[in-house]
C-alpha cells in the first residue's frame, strides 16, 4: 500500500491562491486505506478550504469527488463532463495518481494536496510503516521475508553494522535493527545458513537507469 500525508492547510492555500473554482479529487485506493485521501478527506478538506477562504473575504467555489482510481485512465474519464468547468484540480492521491491526472488534463493546473511517503503496512489502527522501496530486485527469499533495502537504516545488504544494541538500531533507538529481525526470522524457519551466503553488490540499474520504469504484459494489451 502506499502511504501519503496530507499537506498543511497553509501550503495548500498558497497552491490555490488566485483560482476562485477548484476539483477537490479523492482516491478510493491507498490513501482511503491510510485514511489521506479518501471521500472523508475530500469533505474535511473542502469545509477548511471555504472557511479560510471565507475569513479572507475571498470565494471559493469547490467540486468534490472521489474516484475509484487516479492510476487509470477509465475511472478519469468522468471528470471530463465538468473539468473545463473548474481552473484547477486538487488531488489528494498518491504522486502517481496526481502525474497521471496532470497527462490527462493538460488545460488544468494538477495540484498535490498530499505527500507521498513510502510503500508500508498498517501496523494496527493509525499507524503505518514502510516496508518496501520498489528496488525491483526483490531478496525476501534470501532475508527471511524482511527486506533489508527498507528495515536496515543504513539498507546493508551483508549486516548488521555492528552498531546495533538489544536489538535496536544505533541511528534510532527506537528502530528494530533491521538485521537483527533478520537473523531471529531465519533462526525460527531453521535457516540461519542463508546468511552464510554473500549477497551480491545490487544492481540499482533494475530500479533506477535513468528514467521511468515501466513493465508490459504483451498478453494483456489491446
Amino acid at each position: 500500500m502506499i502511504i501519503a500525508e496530507g499537506k498543511p492547510i497553509q501550503d495548500i492555500l498558497t497552491m490555490i491562491e488566485g483560482f476562485s473554482k477548484i476539483i477537490v479529487a479523492g482516491c478510493k485506493g491507498c490513501v482511503t486505506v491510510c485514511s489521506t485521501g479518501g471521500e472523508k478527506e475530500v469533505g474535511i478538506l473542502a469545509s477548511a478550504l471555504r472557511l479560510a477562504r471565507q475569513v479572507q473575504g475571498k470565494s471559493l467555489e469547490i467540486k468534490e469527488v472521489t474516484l475509484e482510481r487516479q492510476c487509470d485512465v477509465e475511472y478519469l474519464e468522468p471528470m471530463r463532463e465538468y473539468a473545463d468547468q473548474y481552473q484547477a484540480i486538487l488531488s489528494l492521491a498518491c504522486g502517481a495518481g496526481i502525474q497521471f491526472v496532470a497527462e490527462k488534463f493538460r488545460q488544468h493546473p494538477v495540484l498535490p494536496a498530499v505527500d507521498t511517503k513510502f510503500i508500508g503496512v498498517t501496523e494496527e489502527q493509525g499507524v503505518w510503516t514502510e516496508r518496501c522501496q520498489a528496488c525491483g530486485d526483490c531478496v525476501l527469499d534470501r532475508t527471511g521475508g524482511i527486506c533489508p533495502v527498507s528495515r536496515c537504516s543504513k539498507s546493508i545488504f551483508n549486516g548488521p553494522c555492528g552498531g546495533s544494541k538489544k536489538g535496536k538500531c544505533e541511528i534510532d533507538p527506537e528502530v528494530d535493527c533491521g538485521w537483527q529481525l533478520i537473523y531471529d526470522r531465519l533462526r525460527e524457519l531453521g535457516q540461519l545458513a542463508k546468511l552464510e551466503t554473500i549477497l551480491p553488490v545490487k544492481d540499482w540499474s533494475r530500479s533506477r537507469d535513468g528514467g521511468p520504469r515501466k513493465r508490459i504484459r504483451e498478453d494483456l494489451k489491446t
